[in-house]
Parts: structure tokens; C-alpha cells; sequence
């Protein structure tokens, strides 16, 4: 059975985001949301090394870079929020899934700016996520 890269990446994501979920809320119950993010950052800049595969950084267009950019400042925005949710009193039952609804957003969309077609099963799918997070937070 041949399992697709993209499958290898996506699985190692839930793993690694799923244990994230846990040290996110003991780091909040010790440190503060904004300590909390800047040693997000020392993680990820001590494995930078092992990810840049050496490709010149500056070769892309402006308009990639700022995509890439902006995508940046507001990953540490939501880690931000997500920290500073926890440390306000968050349940990480709660925070964790309903922050990882980030996908509806992404799907909400892909239609329009990526020309890529949701099909309505797919639809289904989002409203019982957004049922999830609601019966967890009751």
C-alpha cells in the first residue's frame, strides 16, 4: 500500500500539533502569553537549520515573499491569541479544538481566491466540526 507524502506530512502535523496542544497550556499556567511566544520562536529557530534546504532565500518574487510574510505575523498573532486564551483561564479541551477550526476559515476561501471547488459532503463536514467545538464547550 503506497501512502502519498503529503499523508506522512499531514499525519506528523495532528502528532506534533496534538502534543503542542498539552505543552501549550503547562507553559501558560507557568509564563505569560508573550514569554510563551517568544520561546515558540527559539523552537523554531533551532530547527530552522535542519528545514532550509539551502535554496536562496531572496530568489522568489515580492509578492511570494510578502505572501510568506504575512503568513508569518499572523501565525505568531494567533499563537499569541491562542497563548494569551489559555493563560486567561482557557480549558486547552476547549481552546485546542476550537482553535483548530482554523481550517473553516481556509475552506470559506478556497472557492474564491483559489478556484478550488467544496463539495457540499465537505460542507457537512465543516458544520459538524463547528457542532464539535460547540458540544465540547458545553
Amino acid at each position: 500500500m503506497h501512502i502519498p507524502p503529503w499523508l506522512w506530512y499531514s499525519i506528523i502535523t495532528l502528532v506534533a500539533w496534538g502534543v503542542v496542544g498539552l505543552l501549550q497550556k503547562l507553559s501558560t499556567n507557568h509564563i505569560s502569553a508573550e514569554s510563551s511566544l517568544i520561546w515558540l520562536v527559539v523552537g523554531f529557530v533551532i530547527l530552522e537549520p535542519f528545514f532550509y534546504g539551502g535554496v536562496a532565500m531572496l530568489h522568489y518574487s515580492r509578492l511570494n515573499l510578502a505572501y510568506a510574510i504575512l503568513s508569518g505575523l499572523l501565525n505568531a498573532v494567533g499563537a499569541w491569541a491562542l497563548f494569551a486564551s489559555l493563560k486567561s483561564g482557557g480549558k486547552a479541551s476547549i481552546v485546542s479544538p476550537l482553535t483548530a477550526l482554523y481550517p473553516v476559515v481556509v475552506i470559506s476561501f478556497v472557492p474564491l481566491i483559489l478556484h478550488e471547488s467544496v463539495r457540499p459532503l465537505q460542507w457537512l463536514g465543516v458544520g459538524f466540526a463547528l457542532l464539535a467545538v460547540v458540544l465540547l464547550s458545553a
